[in-house]
């Protein structure tokens, strides 16, 4: 194995991702899991404000950072994010960008 080679772990797709939120925001907001899909927005249907999604976005730099070295979200990227699958998005474009 080539000494840059600091993961043996799988790539991370779209599923995963989305498992990943799911578990999060459900954790956060205190609300089941099942309810969440990817056309949930974080406002109106999931009635998240400001400070859960700085929670989720923190909880999933610790998930993925273990995974992804070097994975972050951008803070003025945040204001972008209206729902479960613009997260979704974002993430697995990001996993691209820091895979290449």
């Amino acid at each position: 194995m080539p000494a840059e080679t600091h993961s043996t772990h799988e790539p991370i797709g779209p599923a995963e991702v989305l498992a990943a939120v799911r578990t999060h925001l459900g954790e956060i907001l205190e609300i089941d899991d099942d309810t969440i899909s990817l056309d949930s927005s974080f406002a109106d249907d999931l009635h998240a404000d400001s400070l859960a999604l700085i929670e989720l976005v923190e909880a999933l730099e610790e998930d993925l950072g273990e995974r992804t070295v070097g994975f972050t979200f951008d803070d003025e990227d945040l204001g972008d994010l209206k729902t479960v699958r613009d997260a979704v998005d974002y993430v697995v474009a990001r996993l691209g960008a820091t895979a290449a």
